[in-house]
């Protein structure tokens, strides 16, 4: 069968390519058009129309900046949907985009899943009626997801999250040796988060000079992106090697996103940063109605790990917090929290669940 999957960031890259290979086991026929990035493109059978690089866009100014390129992408996108008539279009979460695309689809009589809901209980809670009427199957990752839903009177399925069965390998070799306990630097995916949220980590590395920091880099991120935030600063780059990197930190300071889970998973003490352009903060500020923006804090309903929000993301702050979180008694006891986080996210194994509600909806 034909598969077409849309994924608009880094984490629908690794999401999506774990389900098309779960696909892949069950379907051997399985043919994929996707949009998405180098691991979905690692998958077999897979054809490539975009890269998530020249899709995501982050924050309000941003898109009106880039208004033109997304209308010619949907554009784009939706003749490709014509074209290739797959026999079902999975959306992977990046709502802005894809719900516009669900519309589309489902009006041309193609079957709709939705793979990762998007986070319409922090806010645009409206969405939820467009997804009623454009998605034919929603799969959710979050444990509070489904009763969400259920009260806006729409079933979903809740199958675990994805990152359990992503960090499935037990060891990951780090290319970077250092003598020196290690402190991770995830400054976000996109290029506007790490121009800046970066420069304000690596602000504090002066106060820790028994302490190596190191960067976890993406290649979808221009090389000298990198290398000019980091030309005064003693820290290490590494390039795809975030798993290998948290496996051998002691901490971390980490841009709010699915990063903040991936951190927790393996079991690293963490302080969360997020900060954005002023118009988009404060226009969030007013939509957003969640109490926390880490995904850890809002699994676990409580503050498990600080949040440093626009302009409390700053020098000071930084150093006071990472001076705590070096401290082993305070490690210890976020790490214990970590563990009931695991634990509330259920067993490993969404990929290939997703997989099968997957299949048994296209052969109905």
């Amino acid at each position: 069968m034909k598969y077409y999957l849309i994924a608009g960031e880094a984490s629908g890259d690794l999401h999506g390519a774990n389900l098309m290979r779960a696909i892949l086991e069950k379907d051997a026929d399985a043919e994929f058009r996707f949009w998405g990035g180098d691991k979905m493109a690692s998958v077999p059978k897979s054809t490539q129309v975009e890269h998530y690089k020249n899709t995501a866009f982050m924050g309000f100014v941003e898109v009106l900046k880039h208004l033109f390129t997304i209308f010619g992408l949907i554009k784009k996108c939706k003749a490709d949907l014509l074209a290739y008539q797959a026999d079902v279009v999975i959306f992977i979460d990046y709502p802005g985009f894809n719900l516009r695309l669900a519309k589309f689809a489902k009006e041309a009589g193609l079957k709709t899943v939705y793979y990762i809901s998007p986070q319409v209980w922090a806010w645009k809670e409206s969405r939820v009626e467009k997804i009623k009427q454009y998605i034919d199957k929603m799969l959710v990752i979050l444990p509070f997801e489904k009763e969400f839903y259920k009260k806006h009177d729409y079933a979903v399925d809740f199958v675990g999250h994805p990152l359990l069965d992503a960090l499935a390998e037990e060891n990951y070799a780090l290319s970077y040796k250092s003598t020196k306990p290690i402190v991770a630097l995830l400054p976000g995916s996109r290029k506007q988060e790490i121009t800046t949220i970066l420069p304000l980590f690596l602000s504090v590395e002066k106060y820790f000079p028994n302490h190596q920091f190191v960067i976890a880099g993406l290649t979808s991120i221009e090389d000298h992106v990198y290398q000019e935030l980091i030309k005064d600063s003693q820290a290490q780059l590494v390039y795809n090697e975030t798993y290998a990197l948290l496996q051998n930190s002691s901490v971390a300071m980490v841009a709010s996103g699915t990063a903040t889970l991936e951190t927790a998973l393996f079991n690293v003490p963490m302080l969360v940063g997020y900060k954005s352009d002023f118009f988009s903060y404060h226009i969030g500020k007013y939509l957003v109605k969640v109490p926390y923006i880490a995904l850890v804090n809002l699994i676990m309903g409580e503050k498990v790990v600080v949040e440093l929000i626009q302009g409390d993301l700053d020098e000071a702050h930084l150093k006071h917090e990472l001076k705590l979180l070096l401290e082993e008694d305070f490690r210890k006891q976020m790490q214990v929290k970590f563990q009931e986080l695991r634990e509330k996210l259920g067993h490993s194994g969404a990929s290939e669940k997703a997989a099968n509600l997957i299949l048994d909806y296209i052969k109905l």
